[in-house]
């Protein structure tokens, strides 16, 4: 795409943390963007749908009302928790809603764009992976098995992004671990954490955002599973220290207050692909987008 003024783009998790973001970046570009939610959603600056994306119908309904160019597919049941009982609600959360979206795309507008939201914690057998370290992450590993069979038996131009760990401004689920660390911190409190010697690999929001819109436009990304943050690692105690220095924070954080999750692994993505055929790499480093990330929620308690 030559530019996006005009172009009709459908946003589902819009009302999330990227998906907001998107929302503000395409409008700002000039798209006629449609987007979607659970709830009834009043702003002008797009137009707003009320579906269940679990319900296949409803995206049929959505997509044909929309009759977008492309598709940024952000909804989802986003946690690293282990327990039980998120086998259900992220296996429908994740998987059925992408189902339905590469479906109904199939359908009623098979030249339309589709990007699906993947996740870094997806388990890589090329590289010994065997095991999904969460329900999360098998969910999403079978998202991207799906994309890559709709675009190799009907030629729908899907194309999976695998996001690191995001952060940034505006980000309201304070389970979250940015968000609640820097709350604690200005409030004055000492959040409790686990070990933090997990290493992870950050990816600042704007960063993300650039990203999904590189994979819409670039023709070389349909059938493609690219991955999206830093390229660099940094182990979540040291990460955390350099926002309490960055906020100033007198209370320091409790770390070995909470147990270590099982089978959690380094994160670390290879950047080069997206470099190559995206023209897409992370403009905003760590400090800089925590920095960032403490200003908005200071200013905003």
């Amino acid at each position: 795409m030559a530019g996006w003024r005009g172009v009709r783009a459908l946003v589902t998790g819009a009302t999330g943390f990227i998906g907001s973001h998107l929302v503000s970046r395409l409008t700002g570009l000039g798209a006629v963007v449609h987007a979607v939610s659970r709830q009834v959603h009043a702003d002008d600056a797009a137009t707003w749908h009320v579906a269940d994306l679990c319900d296949a119908d409803q995206v049929g309904a959505v997509i044909r009302a929309a009759a977008p160019a492309v598709v940024f597919h952000l909804a989802s049941e986003v946690t690293g928790g282990r327990e039980v009982r998120l086998v259900r609600p992220t296996l429908e959360s994740n998987l059925d809603s992408a189902v339905n979206l590469l479906t109904a795309v199939a359908d009623a507008v098979p030249n339309g764009r589709l990007v699906l939201a993947g996740s870094v914690e997806e388990p890589r057998p090329e590289d010994g992976d065997v095991v999904a370290c969460s329900p999360y992450a098998v969910a999403k590993w079978a998202v991207s098995g799906y994309a890559r069979m709709f675009h190799q038996l009907w030629d729908v131009p899907v194309t999976t992004l695998r996001i690191g760990m995001v952060y940034g401004p505006g980000q309201q689920d304070l389970r979250k671990l940015i968000p609640y660390v820097t709350t604690a911190l200005l409030r004055g409190e000492s959040p409790e954490l686990t070990s933090g010697t997990r290493l992870v690999d950050w990816i600042y929001v704007d960063d993300v955002v650039d990203a999904f819109l590189a994979a819409a436009s670039s023709a070389a990304a349909p059938g493609r599973v690219f991955d999206i943050a830093s390229g660099s690692q940094l182990s979540i105690r040291d990460t955390i220290e350099l926002l309490a220095k960055i906020i100033g924070a007198q209370q320091q954080p409790r770390f070995g207050a909470i147990a270590d999750r099982p089978l959690d692994r380094a994160q670390v993505a290879d950047i080069g692909l997206a470099g190559e055929l995206l023209d897409w790499r992370p403009r905003t480093d760590l400090e800089t987008g925590l920095r960032r990330t403490a200003d908005w929620y200071s200013a905003n308690p």
